[in-house]
């Protein structure tokens, strides 16, 4: 039975196999004596380096002090990294890692800052047309990554309010929701977030057009994102901008205030 063919490593990560072979060589050591140093196999930086298989980032932390590389591949990892978001996906990460503040309205999942690992991988395990496993994996490590936010130095301040209904949708089951839930309420007790909450019963209200991202970034400019079925869009005109952060000024002033809605998120968790 023929073999399945193997996924061609990305650009970013063969530039990388490169710098990593450039930089062994310059130091005049063999594949072996470099995994030697960095606690692998000779044939595991032999992988890397013929993009048999891609660089981990644990390899790449050890490598990066075994050739003592000033950064190089420690910038390099960047955009491999980079690589692991879907492509209409990857300009927005980099905006809300570097972001002063990040506010969202989610109308049918929980936030993707906001969400556990177990959540994570079901809501990608239901994707149609269906990912494969590594897929899954490598998508919901890239989702975990960022959660770095958090705890970024300067502090960034999150704001995230959720539609009800997308609370109470049961994704991967009672454990999953389980644990979403402590999570949320854990985040609540952050100083820099702000968890709000949209009733059911709040019938009409001005999140109805759909959910935005609004992102102050570190040059102080507001800009917002939307997605919908794969496709995003970045507003960045003031005009526009203006309408939409007013809108969205408004649905946190529709919305629970946030000990309100934490006492909905242990009530929906208590319901379990």
């Amino acid at each position: 039975m023929a073999q399945p063919k193997k996924k061609a490593l990305s650009p970013a990560q063969q530039y990388l196999a490169e710098v990593l072979r450039l930089l062994r060589t310059a130091r005049g050591l063999s594949q072996t004596e470099l995994g030697s140093l960095m606690n692998y196999t000779g044939a595991a930086v032999s992988a890397v380096e013929t993009c048999a298989k891609p660089a981990t980032d644990e390899f790449l932390e050890s490598a990066e002090g075994a050739l003592e590389a000033g950064g190089v591949i420690a910038a390099a990892a960047k955009y491999v990294r980079l690589e692991r978001y879907p492509e209409h996906f990857r300009g927005f990460v980099q905006l809300e890692q570097a972001a002063l503040s990040v506010s969202t309205y989610c109308t049918q999942l929980i936030d993707g800052l906001l969400q556990t690992e177990g959540y994570a991988r079901a809501v990608f395990g239901c994707a149609f047309p269906p990912l494969d496993k590594e897929e899954i994996e490598e998508l919901t490590a890239a989702r975990m990554e960022r959660k770095a936010l958090f705890d970024r130095k300067p502090v960034c301040c999150i704001t995230s309010i959720h539609e009800e209904g997308a609370l109470r949708r049961q994704i991967g089951g009672r454990e999953v929701m389980l644990r979403q839930y402590e999570h949320l309420l854990e985040c609540a007790e952050r100083p820099n977030v702000v968890l709000q909450v949209m009733p059911m019963n709040k019938g009409e209200h001005a999140g109805l057009p759909g959910p935005m991202t609004v992102i102050e970034t570190a040059e102080l400019t507001t800009l917002v994102y939307t997605e919908v079925e794969g496709q995003s869009t970045l507003v960045s005109r003031p005009e526009e901008v203006g309408v939409l952060t007013r809108r969205y000024a408004m649905i946190g002033r529709q919305a629970l205030r946030p000990e309100d809605s934490v006492k909905l998120i242990e009530q929906l968790r208590d319901e379990l």
